[in-house]
């Protein structure tokens, strides 16, 4: 009983300093930090997470100056909807409060009630109040109010951001149509399936709620930053062969698991192959393919930096990506003489940004093959 009544004290006092949401009454953003005094597994994971550093990533941080040099406040506007969304909807432009500088944090998601997916952009709808939804049926609501919510359930809830036409009416981000596309849309799996998939533990500490352990949803949202994930998705096998004065190297390269193109998101990423051989007498050869969509303005110039491919693209010039579900071919000739054995070396590594300014945060190596060729 004491615990409880300090955790209503707790979330009492955070209401009480909250943001106020224009045109909801009584409405009250709460801090990740409070969630997390109940909800500490899910917090943790949550911290981990793509979504928790939206905001303070430094890419972003540098996308979001140019955005708003080259067109104004109003696009940097756009870009916080997704990346600070409890800013924008508080009118905390200026990011003055810690729940805006927490990305898509946890009172965003669980004051999620609809998403509307008509129009030009899917849009969600909230309400910021004591009461938070989410996938789970059976719930105790001893501390706060929960109810159960079918759209924390469908891929509409990651709608909103991950799909996205621009002022020109250009679908810069694609995702979600992506998805709806697939196999696995048809079957009924969705994005939670693969980014959110259950774990062991438990949704409130024991201290403030007798649980046993259970299954949650792994708020750690893996994802192109997660080795595991891009590992588990794109498979790889090499195989060379020796003619005369020719050495044939074949790659099958598939998209086995995701339900969406790779790499999705962003026109700016890319899925790189990379394949050398080098024989024994110092011959060295080596060559790459992209997997990637290639966006141009309206004048066709091809857009290299993050805010302008949002902001100005009107065509796509080229798109080699992996859909879900396929396999391709690559065939790789070099011109080896016959003698010496040759070592043939294949790495796919995932390209995250140009604008990237260290070498960790530009791209990851996740798979790497090798043979030796006699």
């Amino acid at each position: 009983m004491v615990v409880w009544l300090a955790v209503a004290l707790l979330l009492a006092a955070s209401a009480a300093g909250a943001l106020a949401v224009p045109g909801h009454p009584m409405s009250s953003p709460t801090t990740a930090e409070v969630c997390g005094r109940c909800h500490r597994s899910i917090h943790e994971g949550w911290k981990n997470s793509a979504h928790a550093r939206s905001m303070e990533s430094r890419l972003f941080q540098d996308a979001l100056e140019l955005a708003e040099t080259a067109a104004g406040v109003e696009s940097a506007k756009l870009c916080l909807e997704c990346h600070a969304p409890v800013a924008v909807l508080t009118g905390d432009l200026a990011l003055r409060h810690k729940v805006s500088w927490e990305g898509v944090t946890c009172d965003y998601c669980h004051s999620l009630r609809e998403v509307r997916l008509e129009g030009t952009n899917p849009k969600a709808r909230l309400e910021f109040s004591g009461v938070k939804s989410g996938p789970l049926i059976e719930v105790d609501p001893r501390v706060h109010g929960a109810i159960f919510s079918p759209v924390h359930l469908s891929a509409a809830a990651c709608a909103p951001c991950h799909e996205y036409r621009n002022r020109l009416g250009f679908p810069v981000l694609t995702t979600y149509s992506e998805w709806k596309d697939t196999a696995a849309a048809r079957e009924g799996k969705v994005c939670q399936s693969c980014h959110m998939y259950a774990v062991a533990g438990n949704v409130a500490e024991p201290r403030a709620r007798r649980t046993r352990e259970a299954k949650i949803n792994l708020h750690q949202m893996p994802g192109s930053h997660s080795l595991e994930q891009l590992t588990r998705t794109i498979g790889a096998t090499l195989s060379a062969t020796r003619d005369k004065d020719q050495l044939r190297v074949t790659l099958e390269v598939s998209n086995r698991t995701a339900a969406h193109h790779v790499p999705t998101g962003s026109p700016l990423r890319q899925l790189l192959l990379e394949v050398s051989a080098d024989s024994h007498d110092g011959g060295h050869f080596h060559e790459e393919r992209a997997y990637r969509r290639v966006v141009a303005d309206p004048q066709g110039a091809v857009l290299t930096q993050e805010h302008a491919a949002f902001l100005r693209a009107t065509k796509v010039v080229a798109d080699t990506r992996l859909a879900a579900g396929e396999k391709r071919t690559e065939v790789f000739v070099f011109p080896v003489p016959a003698g010496p054995p040759v070592q043939v070396n294949a790495v796919l590594r995932y390209y995250f940004s140009p604008m990237a300014r260290t070498e960790a945060e530009r791209r990851v190596t996740f798979l790497t093959l090798k043979r030796l060729v006699r």
